[in-house]
């Protein structure tokens, strides 16, 4: 696994758990984003428990101008 998840050991630390559901129920009492992989375990971002912010760059957008009726 790459270093951009929390190993299963940094999770039963970070939770204080050693079960996946009650490793679920801590991370939101704590209020940590989080989402499940396919086998049921919690997967956290290693930015999110050190404060980085992940920005998507935005995506550029044409910008718009209304048609004008009559003109060419």
């Amino acid at each position: 696994m790459s270093n951009l998840f929390l190993h299963e050991d940094e999770l039963k630390v970070l939770t204080g758990r050693k079960h996946k559901s009650r490793q679920i129920e801590q991370l939101r009492s704590m209020g940590i984003p989080f989402r499940v992989n396919a086998t049921g375990h919690p997967v956290v971002t290693r930015g999110v428990v050190e404060g980085r912010k992940e920005e998507l760059p935005k995506p550029e957008t044409a910008r718009w101008s209304p048609r004008v009726v009559g003109v060419n």
